[in-house]
């Protein structure tokens, strides 16, 4: 196995690629970096190791991956036999194109105006406005998931490493007092996944809740 770094915030969206982690089972150093509503403090120097200032980052004998669809391909090959991605082709074109929209749509266009608004205008005046449609869009998203799900897993009928990573977000739309409980497929398969043991032991280690994820939604992501 290859020796791995990986960098992550407590409850940010690198859950998702932590959990993975602990899934495959493989060694590797976990570098914390700190975010809260108002600040985020990262590690000495990270702006070298990713320009883009963003979390999660994992290094591979020295290779630096970003970007969290990217990231979680990455740790699923480690052990392809597990089939994390998926069984079959179909699968692995669905697995992406969960993991595409997850990222660009609902976490960029969704989380991102909400709780960043200034990434999309500089006119103060108008980021009330933005923040009200990120809302909009994450409801929307929600939404979409719910009528998408057939069963406990996004993709096929096992786990495959887009379970976790829609966790994260529901974990965030509690946060937000949205009423999650009321996207029964979804709530389904986040029971489903918070009973995994690698799941456990990640959400300990970050020392998090199981669906709450109080006071910020990641301003590092």
């Amino acid at each position: 196995m290859p020796r791995i770094q990986f960098y992550y915030a407590p409850g940010a969206v690198s859950l998702a690629s932590h959990i993975l982690l602990r899934e495959v089972g493989v060694e590797f150093e976990a570098i914390a970096n700190t975010v809260e509503a108002d600040r985020v403090t990262f590690t000495p120097n990270f702006h070298q190791i990713n320009p883009k200032m963003r979390i999660p980052v994992l290094i591979l004998d020295g290779e630096t991956i970003t970007e969290t669809p990217a990231i979680i391909t990455a740790i699923s090959n480690l052990v392809p036999e597990m089939n994390l991605l998926g069984k079959t082709n179909m699968e692995r074109f669905k697995a992406y194109e969960w993991m595409n929209w997850l990222s660009g749509t609902l976490q960029d266009r969704g989380i991102g105006c909400l709780v960043r608004p200034e990434r999309f205008s500089d006119d103060t005046v108008a980021w009330e406005g933005i923040r009200a449609k990120g809302l909009e869009t994450i409801k929307k998203c929600f939404g979409e998931i719910e009528e998408r799900l057939k069963g406990i897993h996004a993709v096929g009928d096992e786990y495959t490493a887009v379970d976790p990573y829609l966790f994260v977000f529901y974990r965030w739309g509690n946060d937000m007092g949205l009423k999650m409980e009321e996207y029964v497929k979804y709530t389904a398969l986040v029971e489903n996944v918070v009973e995994r043991s690698a799941v456990k032991v990640a959400l300990e280690f970050e020392n998090i809740g199981t669906t709450l994820c109080r006071g910020w939604v990641s301003k590092a992501e």
